[in-house]
């Protein structure tokens, strides 16, 4: 085994948590756990997860250690799109049991004082919608409830009518389509059956604030934004029509979202406006009896829009602006390099005042496992878990979940029905949404059916909690030593200073006057290593968090200050102060 030293002198960052006060708010070193709810627990045995479910499940979180979690869609739907096509934005999905339920559910949690977001989904609804359905009618009061177009003069037939534009969908094709009943297009960026919502109408904006105030009523702490980026589109122009997008010259694939780019359908000057709106709802609830609510959102615009949503200054928005520079540009083959650099493109454009948070997990993208490789499980617990601010789990993420591999017969996702059968695998979601492994009995633990909506793992009986609960070390016992570190005044409050080592070692030192330091040290790369302690910590240093790849064990002194690292180790140095 190749093994390298490294005497260089390191590259450093360094950051200071500014405008973060000694009485910290709940959320701004929360750790987010992510439930998807059909994959979560099922507690009727139809081998569908649901919220009696995650009510079962709730003792579990609170035994990991999270502070929040948050709910995917669970509102009334026809589950084309596995809940993101809402057709009633007031009430439960039928399969995921009442409102009743929910009710218990956000009692319990507040009992276990956990809190509660709900996903937010206000781009579009389903096709199935009484409003949509309004609107297609030509309600008066609906009309203009989406965005509608006669369409554009066909050169080659009088009589016909084509698209709006040349605008794509997310999930391939034209964004418009015919409606027969009405005779004109409408605007979709996702599926057909989710037609977006038109935010320049304010009965559309006033609507979608009483859904928020609706749940928020209910007692929820907050909600995620789905689709942020893509809210507004450009206005019609002085003749009628919407422009055409330009050609991104990245593909020759006509029917790819990739095909143009998308500069009047995506990151609309009125969408940051739109989120400072959502914000002051949410400060009207948080006013009244001083319980912090919540916004995430979910985005991956460029960094200069990104910083907008946290405010301009005078204005709030989004608390928690989706951090996804890690997630979608880290691969398996990025050195440490890469992911300080990833790192510090958050940390060095974070406006005064804000939390940065750290996302390498959902349920649009494989599992770290899978991504990343399963040698780089606790490798990246680690680092978002001990970096400043916020870390936000996906489920399955703290046992160490890889993706499954789901047949054509059995795929759902249908951004990958929509693809042919040879292409579905590129395409789909569901090999990161099976059903969470808890024990090894069957189906996991997840239900008693032995059906379930997505196939359970293969390795269930060796992933699962159970099995890792009794573990002298697992990835679920380096999960909770994580969390639990997580309430120490350092990382609460401290500064971060991040190094590389060559190519392949970063650390992230965390430092506090009068408090212990804590020193993340991982081997990013495939190779042994070696780095000199002394330029980190002068003083006595022990091991106290490891990786479950590691051979250190916990409370070990470290009594050489030249460390060797193995491949793909990682684990948590404890300075004492």
């Amino acid at each position: 085994m190749k093994c390298l030293h490294f005497h260089i002198a390191a590259v450093v960052y360094v950051f200071l948590l500014r405008g973060i006060d000694c009485d910290l708010d709940w959320w701004k070193t929360a750790n987010f756990y992510q439930i998807y709810p059909r994959s979560f627990r099922d507690s009727d045995g139809d081998g569908v997860g649901d919220l009696n479910g995650i009510r079962e499940g709730l003792p579990y979180l609170k035994y990991l250690g999270v502070h929040a979690i948050w709910i995917s869609p669970i509102f009334a739907t026809p589950m084309w799109d596995m809940g993101y096509d809402i057709s009633d934005f007031y009430s439960i999905h039928r399969e995921y049991g009442t409102m009743e339920d929910f009710e218990r559910l956000l009692a319990t949690a507040h009992d276990l004082d956990l809190r509660i977001l709900l996903d937010f989904v206000p781009n579009h609804s389903s096709h199935e919608n009484e409003w949509f359905k309004k609107s297609a009618a030509g309600d008066p009061e609906y009309k203009d409830f989406y965005i509608w177009h006669p369409g554009r003069d066909d050169p080659d037939d009088p009589q016909n009518k084509l698209p709006p534009s040349n605008w794509r969908s997310v999930f391939r094709g034209s964004a418009w389509t015919f409606h027969e009943g009405r005779g004109e297009y409408y605007l979709h960026q996702f599926g057909f059956y989710q037609p977006d919502l038109n935010y320049r109408n304010q009965k559309v904006v006033d609507t979608m604030k009483g859904v928020m105030r609706f749940w928020l009523d209910k007692g929820v702490d907050g909600f995620r934004v789905d689709a942020l980026q893509n809210l507004f589109e450009v206005k019609l122009q002085s003749d009628g029509h919407y422009p055409d997008e330009p050609l991104s010259n990245t593909t020759t694939d006509k029917d790819s979202f990739e095909y143009v780019s998308h500069i009047y359908t995506m990151d609309q000057p009125e969408t940051v406006e739109m989120i400072y709106q959502w914000r002051e709802v949410m400060d009207e609830y948080t006013m009244k009896d001083k319980n912090m609510r919540t916004m995430m959102a979910e985005t991956d615009s460029e960094i200069s829009i990104l910083m907008q949503y946290y405010g301009d200054g005078v204005r709030n928005g989004s608390h928690i602006p989706f951090n996804f520079k890690m997630l979608l540009y880290l691969k398996n083959d990025s050195n440490a390099i890469a992911f300080q650099e990833r790192i510090h493109l958050w940390l060095d454009n974070l406006p005064k005042g804000c939390v940065p948070n750290w996302v390498m997990g959902n349920h649009d993208r494989g599992r770290i496992g899978t991504r990343l490789g399963a040698d780089r499980i606790d490798l990246i617990n680690m680092l978002i878990n001990t970096l400043p601010g916020i870390a936000i789990t996906y489920y399955g993420e703290e046992i160490g979940m890889t993706d499954v591999f789901v047949t054509w017969e059995q795929t759902v996702d249908p951004s990958a029905c929509s693809k042919p059968e040879e292409q579905y695998e590129e395409f789909s979601r569901d090999p990161c949404r099976t059903p969470f492994q808890w024990d090894d009995t069957i189906s996991a633990g997840f239900s008693t059916c032995p059906n379930t909506w997505l196939p359970v793992s293969p390795q269930f009986q060796q992933v699962n909690v159970k099995v890792q609960k009794s573990a002298p070390r697992s990835h679920l016992t380096v999960y909770r030593q994580l969390l639990r570190l997580r309430h120490t005044e350092t990382l609460q409050k401290g500064s971060v200073e991040t190094r590389t080592y060559g190519e392949n070692v970063l650390s992230v030192t965390r430092r506090l006057p009068g408090c212990d330091t804590f020193i993340t040290i991982a081997n990013i790369g495939p190779f042994r290593e070696s780095i000199d302690l002394r330029e980190l910590f002068s003083g006595r240093l022990t091991f106290h968090i490891v990786a479950v790849n590691s051979k250190r064990l916990d409370g070990e002194i470290i009594r050489s200050p030249n460390l060797d690292l193995d491949p793909y180790e990682a684990f948590v140095l404890k300075g004492v102060a």
